[in-house]
């Protein structure tokens, strides 16, 4: 186990989850289901059996750090990477890979998103521990594939290709699609031969610092230090000066669609991704009418398939509510189609444009 590493991305706002998750409280550090442990915790939990918490990486922006380290006090200082500005995953990603290859020439790395969830926690570490081994046996790039149930807009889509022989559920990738429109993401569905990226990547440090040399060169020619600068007091210093200059793209768009040597492992999980309220609410247990309360007392009169949630102590009265977000806060209130969610994001754009940060 001293050559497996994972790095937990931790720095997102969830603007999409407002006015729950907040720019000075984002949603990997609330506790959405009532086990005391935030979304994050959860995620340190899930892969601490085969990572041990001295090879745990977390990067985030530099305002989280007392969040994180609140609620990982386990988790070693240098360990967490902090982002002076936000640059998306790519450059996040090549961060850490630099970082942890100066600490282990040989390590193979678990990158994972800090606020998905993940119900078959046995499935999951089989996953990752086969995945340790496929990347360790050549130069892949490994991604967790999830079968699809619906014609999800929000997820990348990967195409199976053939199978790997010797390695019983990893195929090479025949393409790559971030974020399908809903039609070709129901051609896809249709067709079998498509599964939902779940953001998951396994890969060996040495592999993918590889591929950005290879497919995003800019960004890789970024994070070029003098030796001994990662993994040491210098880090700090060589960051701050180059990161905001980093192009802010994902690693889907930097590396996966470009690159020829990406495989999908296909797992079943129990999983989600919990990007909106929509995914909350399937992801929650729900009363006979199809309703969710989150942690909170409702009276529903002829409500149906909605979600409730207060973030303090009190009540929730309604009626005639049908497919309904009413999300409470402190000094916010949102009342809104579960059916519009995507628009919740340009909600916030213009409460900010009109109100400022008080309400964000």
């Amino acid at each position: 186990m001293s050559n497996r590493y994972c790095v937990i991305m931790c720095g997102g706002v969830g603007s999409r989850f407002w006015p729950f998750s907040r720019t000075d409280r984002p949603k990997q550090f609330l506790d959405f289901f009532g086990t005391g442990r935030s979304l994050l915790q959860l995620t340190v939990d899930r892969i601490s059996p085969i990572v041990p918490h001295e090879n745990i990486v977390l990067v985030t922006n530099r305002q989280y750090e007392a969040l994180i380290r609140q609620q990982l006090p386990e988790i070693k200082p240098e360990n967490i990477l902090l982002e002076p500005a936000r640059r998306n995953t790519a450059p996040c990603i090549c961060w850490a890979a630099n970082h942890i290859a100066a600490l282990d020439k040989d390590a193979v790395i678990i990158t994972l998103p800090s606020d998905h969830l993940v119900l078959k926690e046995r499935e999951f570490e089989k996953a990752v521990v086969e995945g340790f081994e496929f990347v360790a046996a050549g130069n892949h790039l490994l991604t967790l594939g999830i079968n699809p149930t619906n014609p999800n807009t929000g997820y990348g889509y990967i195409q199976q290709g053939a199978p790997v022989e010797g390695w019983e559920g990893i195929r090479k990738v025949k393409s790559f699609t971030e974020k399908p429109n809903h039609e070709m993401a129901e051609l896809f569905l249709k067709s079998g031969e498509f599964f939902w990226n779940s953001g998951m990547f396994i890969w060996s440090a040495k592999s993918i610092l590889e591929a950005f040399e290879r497919h995003a060169s800019d960004i890789a020619n970024l994070f070029h230090a003098p030796e001994g600068t990662y993994a040491s007091g210098e880090e700090t210093v060589f960051i701050d000066k180059v990161f905001s200059r980093a192009q802010a793209i994902s690693i889907d768009y930097a590396i996966m669609e470009k690159a020829d040597n990406v495989y999908v492992k296909t797992v079943d999980l129990g999983w989600s991704d919990l990007g909106t309220w929509h995914a909350l609410y399937e992801a929650s247990p729900h009363n006979q009418e199809g309703n969710v309360t989150q942690n909170c007392k409702v009276i529903a009169e002829n409500c149906t398939d909605s979600i409730f949630a207060v973030a303090a102590d009190k009540i929730i009265v309604a009626k005639d509510l049908k497919d309904y977000i009413v999300a409470d806060t402190e000094n916010a209130l949102l009342i809104y189609p579960l059916a519009d969610e995507q628009k919740i994001r340009q909600i916030v754009t213009e409460i900010k444009s009109r109100f400022g940060d008080t309400f964000l």
